[in-house]
């Protein structure tokens, strides 16, 4: 019962965690909106966690104590990182400072939304009525975090400026934020949490409210309150503090990729990169103005960061690590390939001389067709935020290789969340409006290999290349033309976005490609079709745009595909709506669906019946 006794443990540290936050004072200020919504999402976290610490598990040898640590670890990480951001958020600080935490805002809420997802509902028998819970809240995190960003952040300094006109003076309150550590010999879960716990109790008692989330110094109070108050905890052998140097002053974690800004401060490259991709042009440490946006890359920290942790005997930050990467089922996978040729072409991404970088984004873009580990090593060298810059180069050759080069690294699916990370959906989408041909055919196959990912469908739409996907789907070569059709069809699988498409003028587009003798994408037009007409607002356009000759017409012409696909659109068209059931009847559609039901595909059969069902119904008195 050991897993078992570990997620007890675990289960009743972070629901003391979520208690806590649930009861901080939420008073009014620029950020109350803020805080009241982190702190109700965070509350409906209270029953997933009472059935996890409820569970006893009849096997003792159910679940794995590295499962158990991963998701309980990175979840208590989430929630220490909200409780400080609520008290940091609740103190009116400088312009600056306001940047800072409303963009902490978004890193912890997507923090929160992913450490959901790792949760093992199936391990710890959650309740499905717990589980649709869950599965809402993180629809709202995720929503949450695509809300904030550069137009907030003008929104808090324009309050906060007003608001320090009125009160004046600064405000230094230092938090103490002292959580509670699991019980002793809980196994690998109280291990994991409890070292988090350590490192955030050092950070929380140094830290005043304006930098909470973002100082990586310890002053001499908090210096002296750690060697104090921890004399017992110091003589553990489990009390390792991870040194200050080594976590990114954004987010408070132990750093995979750090990279040095213009001012010379190091951060992890996803959450500088985060805080730039909303606009902010300033260091968020120093405050002083980045001359340039250049993140170079740390190495002798992440070796040193390497070093410590394999003395230590401390799992390595996830990614590659001596030569292995950490797959998400905790197994490892070997990663072959000449690092020192990637950086040193990294270096001549960087160059001022144009034809440097044309040669370096040219030979990435080889690179990461020839293989996976390629596309690890070259993803791991932070190859891919340069590469999003590279999109709005002026130079045609530059950006052709660059958007290339993100289709190529996009395949290895665990890139696809470095892409989204690194911001790079508007500049793709600016490449497929206005970019070459080649360019903007090989932006419509990034986005199309990027929305596999359900969550990116909604990113997608919501960032105009939509409109853009149906321009190419119009007016492209016949390989742009396929490229587009294809991301098309993937984007509208969420329900959100077929409306986009209809007011985009998709249905006149597919329409065309149906009717055109010399087209030879009527499949492609046809499957699409078949997704939007479950849409009220599709469904609406198709008819109006007098499709039901036409998929008659292919009922006794076409493909044996295409009419099974015309028979099932049809069937969407007709099904509860008389006018066009009396339409179809009236265009003679019984013959070949009669025709169909002999000599067509099983599911072409079942459509095909199920509409001869509904017309004989129609026609009896």
């Amino acid at each position: 019962m050991a897993a078992g006794v570990d997620a007890d443990a675990s289960a009743a540290f972070l629901l003391r965690l979520v208690h806590d936050i649930v009861a901080v004072n939420v008073v009014a200020g620029v950020f109350k909106k803020d805080c009241t919504d982190l702190v109700r999402r965070i509350a409906l976290f209270t029953h997933l966690l009472e059935e996890i610490r409820d569970f006893g598990p009849s096997d003792p040898d159910h679940a794995s104590s590295s499962s158990d640590s991963s998701w309980s670890a990175d979840l208590a990480t989430a929630l220490q990182a909200a409780k400080r951001l609520l008290s940091a958020a609740s103190v009116n600080s400088s312009d600056g400072a306001a940047k800072r935490i409303s963009f902490q805002f978004q890193c912890v809420t997507w923090k929160l939304e992913k450490s959901l997802a790792k949760i093992p509902f199936d391990q710890f028998q959650i309740s499905e009525e717990v589980q649709e819970q869950i599965s809402l809240v993180r629809a709202q995190l995720r929503r949450a975090t695509e809300r904030y960003g550069s137009l907030n952040s003008r929104k808090v300094s324009n309050a906060i400026s007003q608001s320090l006109e009125k009160e004046g003076g600064d405000t230094n309150h230092e938090i103490s934020a002292k959580m509670d550590s699991f019980p002793e010999n809980r196994g690998a879960v109280r291990h994991a949490a409890d070292e988090e716990t350590k490192v955030l109790e050092r950070v929380n008692s140094s830290s005043t409210p304006s930098d909470v989330c973002f100082s990586n110094k310890t002053d001499s109070k908090g210096q002296e309150k750690l060697a104090t108050k921890g004399t017992e905890q110091t003589k553990k052998p489990d009390a390792l503090v991870i040194p200050v140097d080594y976590l990114c002053p954004i987010s408070l974690e132990l750093m995979r990729d750090p990279v040095i800004v213009a001012t010379g401060q190091t951060y992890e490259r996803s959450y500088i990169q985060r805080w730039i991709d909303c606009g902010n042009l300033t260091c968020p440490k120093t405050q002083q103005k980045l001359e340039n946006l250049t993140l170079t890359p740390n190495y002798v920290l992440r070796s040193l960061i390497n070093q410590w942790c394999a003395r230590h005997n401390i799992e390595q930050p996830s990614g590659l690590a001596n030569g292995r990467l950490k797959k998400s089922d905790g197994s490892f996978r070997d990663v072959s390939g000449d690092m020192a040729v990637i950086q040193a072409l990294m270096s001549k991404l960087s160059s001022r001389c144009l034809e440097e970088r044309r040669e370096a984004v040219a030979e990435i873009r080889s690179l990461s067709k020839r293989s996976t580990d390629n596309r690890i090593l070259i993803a791991d060298a932070g190859a891919i935020p340069v590469l999003v810059n590279l999109l709005t180069a002026d130079d045609v050759s530059l950006q052709e290789h660059a958007v290339t080069s993100i289709l190529n690294l996009s395949i290895f699916e665990n890139n696809k969340s470095l892409i989204m990370l690194a911001g790079a959906i508007p500049s793709i989408v600016q490449v497929l409006r206005a970019g070459s041909m080649e360019a903007r055919e090989n932006a419509a196959a990034t986005l199309f290999s990027l929305s596999l990912a359900d969550e990116n469908k909604i990113i997608i739409g919501s960032s105009g290349a939509i409109p853009a996907l149906v321009d190419l789907l119009q007016h492209g070569s016949t390989r742009g033309k396929k490229d587009a059709a294809t991301a098309l069809f993937n984007l509208c699988i969420y329900q959100g976005n077929k409306g986009r498409a209809v007011r985009a003028g998709i249905i006149t587009a597919l329409l065309k490609m149906l009717t055109d003798s010399r087209n030879c994408m009527v499949d492609e037009a046809l499957t699409i079709l078949s997704v939007l007409a479950s849409n009220h607002d599709a469904k609406a356009a198709i008819v109006k745009a007098s499709t039901i000759p036409v998929l008659i017409d292919l009922l006794r012409r076409g493909l044996p595909r295409n009419k099974e696909n015309a028979a099932a659109i049809l069937l969407c068209l007709c099904k509860r709506d008389a006018e066009n059931l009396v339409c179809l009847s009236r265009l003679g559609a019984a013959i070949p669906l009669t025709e169909l039901t002999k000599s067509g595909t099983e599911r072409a059969k079942r459509k095909a019946t199920s509409l001869l069902e509904h017309i004989r119904k129609l026609q009896q008195p």
